[in-house]
C-alpha cells in the first residue's frame, strides 16, 4: 500500500532537510529558495516495538517493518495558484500525494533567508493554505459547470453532485478549507465526485513546527492544530551520531513521534503475521476487512480468502504459543467479515 505523505512549505523553512533525517537520503538542502525542483521521495520504516517483541517471540531470523513514503515538495511562494515561483509544478506535485506535512518555521536565524524577511508562522500558514484554497476554486467551478451541463440532460450521479460541490465551493469563497465541509462519504456520487475532483484542501493535514527549542510554547493559534514540533537542525546532526554519542549528550530524535503521527493521519493500522522464517509488520487500512489485509500480502490471499486465524500480539506473547492460544480459546478464527484490529497477528488460509 504505497500511501503518501507530502512535506510542503514555504522555501527554506527545513522541508529538505526533515526529509533528509526521515529517509537519510542526502538531498539538496542550500540556503535559497527552490533549491528542491524535481520531488524526492522516500521510504520510511514505521517504528514498532511490538514487531520487535514478536520477532523475539518467534525467534524469526528476519524482521520486516512497514513503511510509509515521504515526498519532498518544491517549496511554494504566494501566486502559485497563479503559476507563480514553481506553483504549478507545486500543486502538481502535491496533488498526487494522500496526505501533507506542512513544515512551518517558527526558530529564528538570521544567517537563514526567510521568503517574506519576517518569521510570522501563522502568516506563513496563511499564505499556504490561502494557495491551495484558489486552486481548489478553479476545480470546483469547471467541475461545477460540468455537472450542471450533465444534470440538464438528467444524468442523476450530476444531479445529486450539484449541491455537494455548491458547498464545497461556498466554503471556498468563504477561506475554508474543503474538508471543513461536512460530507456523508457513505453516499457513493459524493464519494466519486469528491475522489474525481482530488482537491487539496481535502487532503488530511498535519503541521510540523521547526523550532529551536522543544519546550516552547506557541501561540495558542498554532498550538491548536494538530501539529508535532521537532528541531529540524538537531534531527540532521543525529544522522552523523552514534546512538552512544547522542546518548552522552541527552539528544533524543522526535522523528518517531512525526512518523506515527503521519502514519494515523493517512487512516492507517498494522498487523503483524509472525514465524521462525520471518516476523512482519502490514499496512491495512482502519475499517478494513479481513480480505483486504490478506490483499496487503497477496492478491491470491483476498480473492481466495476462505478465512483467517487472528489473535491480538499481546494475547499470544501472554499465552506463550500458539498451540496454548488456541486451548484457550483466544485463537479466532474468523472469515470474509470481520474487521481488522490494529496489532492482529494473523494467519491467512486460502
Amino acid at each position: 500500500m504505497a500511501l503518501q505523505i507530502g512535506i510542503v512549505g514555504l522555501p527554506n523553512v527545513g522541508k529538505s532537510t526533515l526529509f533528509k533525517a526521515l529517509t537519510k537520503n542526502p538531498v539538496d538542502i542550500n540556503n535559497y529558495p527552490f533549491c528542491t525542483i524535481e520531488p524526492n521521495v522516500g521510504i520510511v520504516p514505521i517504528p514498532d516495538e511490538r514487531l520487535d517483541t514478536l520477532s523475539a517471540f518467534s525467534a524469526s531470523k528476519k524482521t520486516v517493518p512497514t513503511a510509509i513514503e515521504f515526498v519532498d515538495i518544491a517549496g511554494l511562494v504566494e501566486g502559485a495558484s497563479k503559476g507563480e515561483g514553481l506553483g504549478n509544478k507545486f500543486l502538481a506535485n502535491i496533488r498526487e500525494v494522500d496526505a501533507i506535512a506542512h513544515v512551518v518555521r517558527v526558530f529564528r536565524n538570521d544567517n537563514i533567508t526567510h521568503v517574506h524577511n519576517t518569521i510570522e508562522p501563522s502568516h506563513d500558514i496563511e499564505i499556504i493554505e490561502t494557495e491551495l484554497v484558489l486552486a481548489d476554486m478553479v476545480t470546483v467551478g469547471k467541475t461545477l459547470d460540468r455537472i450542471t451541463k450533465l444534470a440538464k440532460s438528467n444524468d442523476k450521479d450530476a444531479i445529486a453532485q450539484i449541491d455537494i460541490v455548491t458547498e464545497i465551493q461556498g466554503a471556498l469563497e468563504a477561506g475554508h478549507l474543503a474538508r471543513s465541509v461536512s460530507l456523508d462519504m457513505t453516499h457513493e456520487p459524493t464519494r466519486k465526485i469528491v475522489r474525481d475532483m482530488s482537491l487539496l484542501t481535502m487532503k488530511p493535514m498535519m503541521y510540523v513546527y521547526n523550532v529551536s527549542d522543544l519546550d516552547e510554547t506557541l501561540d495558542e493559534a498554532l498550538e491548536r492544530r494538530a501539529h508535532v514540533k521537532l528541531d529540524i537542525k538537531i534531527e540532521e546532526e543525529l544522522m552523523d551520531m552514534n546512538p552512544k554519542e547522542a546518548l552522552e549528550l541527552g539528544m533524543t530524535s522526535h522523528l518517531p513521534d512525526l512518523i506515527t503521527k503521519a502514519y494515523d493521519l493517512l487512516g492507517l493500522q498494522t498487523f503483524f503475521t509472525t514465524g521462525q522464517a520471518e516476523s512482519r509488520a502490514w499496512t491495512v487500512k482502519k475499517g478494513a476487512c479481513a480480505p483486504e489485509a490478506g490483499a496487503a500480502i497477496h492478491s491470491d490471499f483476498q480473492d481466495k480468502f476462505i478465512r483467517a486465524d487472528v489473535i491480538p500480539w499481546d494475547i499470544l506473547l501472554a499465552a506463550g504459543s500458539y498451540g496454548k492460544a488456541r486451548e484457550a480459546g483466544s485463537l479466532k478464527t474468523v472469515g470474509k467479515e470481520y474487521v481488522m484490529i490494529d496489532g492482529d497477528v494473523v494467519e491467512f488460509k486460502v
